[in-house]
């Protein structure tokens, strides 16, 4: 062996390749023959000049056939040309490269691939000319496999569950998968789950109702999967998903062969299929969480011809563990976002009441899922006099908390516009009552709630007969006005402070509007977004507006497209009015003295308008309520009174003095004289009450003229 032209094995050395000078082989096999790592040398042309005992075993090849080859030459399935290149590289320069790590085949296990980290250096002789290059193989697999599915792990934790959506969340579960670990993979989830429901707990025997939720291939061939997204995918009594759903542990298919795997030779369809993509293996896990079962996920190979593995099923259960916690996320989210949903619209109105002060609509766009439903509302409220009040408003933040304040606050706008306050003080009152809110969420168990604190409301008062629309507004922003003429103004309202804060006043502002005239109200989330700050919200609104003759559907539709992305990233509610006017064939009025001689001349002065308008039908009970109402000014009030009645879609009448003496419906005793006035004015109207004026106040009585 110390021979230099003999081989290192003994045989003849006369062959096409000779050993190069200076190799002393007796020295290379005592020192590097029995070493545990697979080590060569190469002459300077590459081809393999000398091997030891552990790179041929490691390589499959048996000595003979490996010397006075080169790499490519004797293994095709490594990556030869880059590894021959960067032998060349340092048979050039001397620098010695460690730890090159690469992928590939071998004779010796040509069904596995494996990772290998080789390190090379040039050997020179002792005039310092190279003679070729050594390198040192050792077969790292191991690491590498440890190492990738840290990796996978990794991505799978950042992107898996990046959203609280249901179907979102298995698609990612299914991108994450192909191709570090499958060639397809396929996610498919109970209908019960998609809604939201939580699945009774235990096994799952029969067919559990699943759907495709989400799917990815490596080769984009449809022909991989039997289903699209969405659609309901069956489950065959003795399939691995069947078996997963019952025990609820993975299933293993290492090899699927349709000949001798049982529940695939009993389905034709499923056989065929197999056959035609080349689906070999098979790993079916179950996506569950304390003990309930969402869903089954099938993973595949195909392009790969190694078989899945127990550490590739390790590694699978992984992923569909951190899927499934994700994907329970995202169905709670989704229960409770949709009891949320439901709670805001049943709290909102779900039609616009009848009312002839103005012509109105209204839309509502909630915030998209990641943000959740917040609080903002709207209502249109009919009040006495033909007068109606226009109202939106604002909770601060997004969920049920949300919803259930601003029914709250809705409900308490409601019953403070029926004792017919002026805007400031009804809005007063509604800042008390916020803060009394917040004071009873903190004597509670759960700690201080301030979803009410900071909430912002406008509310308006328009009055068809004077053309008058009083407003005030609780740090909420302004509404538009759009003049017949098609000017737009944004008024200067007093802004006043949020709702909650307590201690400061609201102020009231008066606008007279012609008739034809939009009021538009809106919350924040119109004006305001990331793209935009409210200025240039305002600006684009008022450009929106342009043409306020057109239908008001189309007037909503186009502030809408104009201003708000889709989804929405804020509730939006909008409220859109054209104002209408009650002239003199509607309305009449008399001034009348304290005198109850003046009685009689009010009944036949009503009894003449009733005629005239063609309402002779309820002119009885229309006199009844006038003497009523007059003769209880006269008897208890002070200073002039008058007399109004407004035909509009019921006949109201009104009657007005200079006190603020409220009146009281009582029951009057037999022995009584008197006492039966109101208690009769209510029996024979649709409503009646009292509203109090900056000069004493208004006894108003409705009734329907309908049949009339």
């Amino acid at each position: 062996m110390g021979t230099p032209n003999a081989r290192p094995d003994g045989r003849d050395a006369d062959e096409p390749w000779r050993l190069p000078a200076g190799w002393d082989w007796a020295l290379v096999d005592h020192l590097l023959g029995r070493a545990p790592l697979g080590m060569a040398l190469m002459d300077t042309d590459l081809r393999c000049v000398w091997l030891n005992d552990t790179l041929e075993r490691g390589g499959g090849i048996p000595r003979a056939k490996r010397l006075g080859r080169t790499l490519g030459e004797v293994l095709p399935d490594l990556p030869a040309a880059s590894i021959e290149a960067n032998m060349r590289r340092v048979l050039a320069s001397g620098e010695p490269l460690i730890d090159l790590e690469y992928r590939g085949r071998t004779a010796a296990d040509p069904e596995h691939e494996h990772a290998y980290s080789t390190s090379f250096f040039r050997v020179d002789d002792p005039a310092g000319q190279p003679l070729g290059i050594c390198y040192v193989v050792v077969d790292v697999t191991d690491r590498w496999r440890a190492r990738r599915r840290m990796a996978l792990l990794s991505e799978a934790g950042m992107r898996i569950g990046t959203t609280l959506d249901v179907a979102r969340t298995a698609q990612e579960l299914a991108d994450v998968a192909v191709p570090g670990l499958a060639d397809f993979a396929a996610v498919d989830l109970r209908e019960s789950v998609l809604r939201g429901i939580e699945p009774a707990p235990g096994p799952v025997p029969g067919d559990p109702g699943l759907r495709r939720v989400g799917q990815r291939s490596a080769r984009d061939d449809p022909r991989e999967s039997y289903a699209r997204n969405g659609e309901y995918v069956p489950v065959r009594a003795d399939s691995p998903a069947a078996r997963c759903l019952v025990d609820r542990r993975a299933v293993l298919e290492p090899v699927l062969d349709p000949d001798s795997v049982g529940w695939i030779a009993r389905d034709p369809e499923v056989a065929r299929r197999l056959r035609a993509v080349g689906l070999h293996s098979l790993m079916v896990v179950p996506i569950a969480v304390r003990d309930r079962v969402l869903g089954v996920a099938h993973f595949f190979r195909r392009g790969s011809p190694e078989p899945f593995e127990g550490d590739d099923l390790i590694l699978a259960e992984e992923f569909v563990s951190r899927a499934a916690v994700s994907i329970d996320n995202a169905r709670r989210f989704a229960h409770e976002h949709a009891a949320t949903l439901a709670l805001q619209r049943s709290l909102l109105p779900h039609g616009l009441p009848r009312q002839t002060a103005v012509e109105v609509t209204s839309r509502y766009l909630p915030a998209d899922d990641r943000t959740g439903v917040g609080g903002d509302w709207f209502d249109v409220i009919p009040l006495s006099g033909a007068r109606v009040a226009l109202v939106v408003g604002d909770v601060v933040g997004h969920g049920t908390h949300a919803a259930a304040t601003m029914g709250r606050l809705r409900a308490s706008v409601h019953t403070l516009a029926d004792l017919d306050m002026p805007p400031d003080e009804l809005l007063a009152h509604l800042d008390d009552l916020v803060m009394r809110f917040v004071d009873e969420e903190g004597r509670g168990e759960g700690g201080l709630d301030t979803t009410a604190l900071g909430a912002s409301c406008l509310y308006a008062v328009y009055d068809p007969v004077s053309r008058v629309c009083t407003l005030a507004r609780a740090g909420h922003p302004p509404p538009a006005l759009v003049r017949p003429d098609g000017t737009v103004e944004f008024p200067d309202l007093p802004a006043g402070p949020p709702l909650g804060l307590g201690g400061m006043l609201f102020e009231s502002t008066e606008l007279e509007l012609p008739s034809g005239t939009l009021m538009v109200l809106y919350t924040d989330g119109l004006v305001e977004s990331r793209a935009h700050d409210i200025d240039q919200g305002l600006d684009l609104l008022g450009v929106a507006l342009d043409r306020p003759d057109r239908p008001l559907d189309d007037i909503c539709a186009t502030v809408l497209d104009t201003l708000v992305r889709q989804p929405p990233e804020d509730d939006v509610a909008l409220l859109v009015a054209r104002t209408r006017t009650l002239d003199a064939s509607h309305v009449v009025s008399w001034e009348l003295p304290a005198d109850p001689a003046v009685v009689a001349e009010a009944r036949e002065r009503t009894t003449r308008q009733l005629a005239d308008w063609g309402l002779d039908d309820i002119a009885f009970t229309t006199e009844l309520v006038v003497s009523e109402l007059v003769t209880n000014a006269i008897r208890y009030a002070a200073g002039p009174i008058n007399l109004r009645l407004i035909r509009d879609d019921s006949l109201i009448c009104e009657v007005s003095d200079a006190t603020s003496t409220s009146p009281r419906l009582r029951h009057a005793r037999t022995s009584d004289e008197g006492g039966r006035g109101l208690f009769l004015v209510a029996q024979f109207t649709q409503r009646w009450g009292t509203r109090y004026t900056a000069g004493g106040k208004t006894i108003w009585a409705e009734q329907p003229i309908a049949a009339a």
